[in-house]
């Protein structure tokens, strides 16, 4: 799989966005109980395109804005791949 990192806002979300996915937080605690958030994305799925996400798991739409405010607050880029492939690196990591 080809992979590369993506750390500018109008980079992470042109690639989010062209192929279907959308901003969203998770709410989950800490080991001390704490609730933090934890950033997901949510990408369409195209078999069933009438199907609205599901809320029980856990996520949460949410704006662009706060989302990449939340990115940031973390210090996390974009590792992305093939199709919707991802996943969450430090940006410290990437020196």
């Amino acid at each position: 799989m080809n992979t590369h990192t993506l750390t500018e806002h109008r980079d992470i979300q042109n690639w989010v966005t062209a192929r279907h996915g959308q901003p969203a937080l998770r709410r989950v605690p800490d080991p001390s109980g704490q609730v933090r958030a934890r950033l997901a994305l949510n990408f369409a799925r195209s078999a069933a395109p009438t199907e609205t996400p599901s809320q029980d798991d856990g996520m949460s739409p949410c704006s662009w804005t706060a989302w990449l405010a939340e990115l940031d607050r973390q210090h996390l880029a974009l590792r992305v791949g093939d199709q919707t492939a991802f996943e969450f690196v430090e940006r410290r990591d990437l020196n």
